[in-house]
């Protein structure tokens, strides 16, 4: 199997340190970046499998080498913040980032979500047939959002809605149990692959991208319990 690259974008060089190494132990080749611009020329350099993105960077800022490299290629990110600040990670889902971590954060969950990550994008490309094209599975109908699980294509109103492979994973998981209310910590064993429910916020910003991009009215929240599909597949 081919060794997964991963493209390490932080400032601080301890923690950029400790991170590669991390990631190195579990098998990854790593190249690091520590300001936006350079980040921008290794990512064009290395073409890594994934970017784990500090947000606070010199140059420009992690917002920007999203919307850069994400403008190239499709590409899973995993933010880092310092602050736990919504609007800050709403932003960076919108810019195309699929996971974020909170700093100070163990080395453990960062490497755990690297992994997961990585085994959603082999996900999405084993919908393809041997010849790479996109299979032709049914299309879920949700008023007037269009779902293609085989080409992982949203359409809304017959325009095409961008998704990250998280917010589409979620929003499929939720359309395969239309009013049906799943906790948080079910869809993050379920669609994040995570066993413990301490990122059970990382749901929440997800439908709140999902609502900003499709609609509020699409999913319903059930408080203190987690969310619904509010309108059944057609």
């Amino acid at each position: 199997m081919r060794q997964r690259r991963v493209l390490v974008v932080e400032d601080e060089q301890t923690i950029a340190d400790a991170v590669a190494a991390r990631l190195r132990a579990e098998g990854f080749l790593v190249t690091m970046a520590g300001d936006g611009p350079r980040a921008v020329e290794r990512f064009r350099a290395e073409q890594p499998d994934l970017v784990v993105l500090d947000v606070m960077l010199p140059g420009f800022d992690g917002l920007e080498v999203c919307r850069r490299i994400q403008a190239d290629r499709p590409v899973p990110v995993l933010m880092l913040t310092a602050r736990d600040d919504e609007t800050d990670l709403l932003v960076g889902l919108a810019v195309g980032a699929d996971d974020y971590l909170t700093k100070p954060f163990s080395m453990r969950e960062l490497a755990a979500r690297v992994h997961v990550l990585l085994r959603r994008v082999e996900r999405a490309a084993a919908v393809t047939d041997p010849t790479g094209r996109p299979g032709s599975g049914p299309v879920i109908r949700l008023g007037d959002v269009e779902i293609s699980p085989d080409e992982r294509r949203v359409h809304r109103g017959g325009v095409q809605v961008h998704l990250t492979p998280t917010e589409f994973d979620l929003l499929v998981h939720l359309a395969g149990r239309p009013r049906t209310v799943l906790a948080r910590e079910r869809l993050l064993a379920e669609v994040w692959g995570w066993a413990a429910g301490a990122g059970t916020r990382t749901v929440d910003s997800h439908v709140k991208a999902l609502r900003r991009k499709l609609g509020a009215d699409l999913i319903r929240t059930v408080h203190g319990v987690g969310y619904a599909l509010e309108v059944v597949p057609g």
